[in-house]
């Protein structure tokens, strides 16, 4: 193969790459518009001037803490998620065990 084949399929792979990049964005940006949409209507009428400011205040102060401590919570959060991930995988192997035992 010489170097303009293999240029010419680089780039085709790449634009077809590109392409399924795109729609998958698309999917997202929809889901994630619907999803806000939805949020706001079931939010209607709740929101309050006070829940607003709670929030702000919580905003603020997250990106105001101290990087030591937003470490702290990141970690706290992966081990969390790790540990949720530990069940979830123990839930599935036993869920293949008992698949895999014979009907009889």
């Amino acid at each position: 193969m010489g170097i303009k084949a293999f240029f010419k399929r680089a780039f085709a792979d790449m634009k077809e790459s590109a392409k399924a990049q795109h729609e998958a964005d698309r999917a997202e940006l929809a889901a994630a518009r619907a999803e806000s949409r939805a949020q706001f209507e079931e939010n209607r009428g709740r929101n309050t001037y006070a829940k607003a400011k709670a929030e702000a205040k919580r905003n603020w102060d997250a990106a105001h803490e101290s990087p030591a401590s937003r470490t702290a919570k990141m970690r706290e959060e992966n081990a969390q998620r790790a540990a949720a991930a530990k069940a979830r995988t123990a839930a599935a192997e036993a869920r293949l065990d008992e698949a895999k035992k014979p009907l009889h």
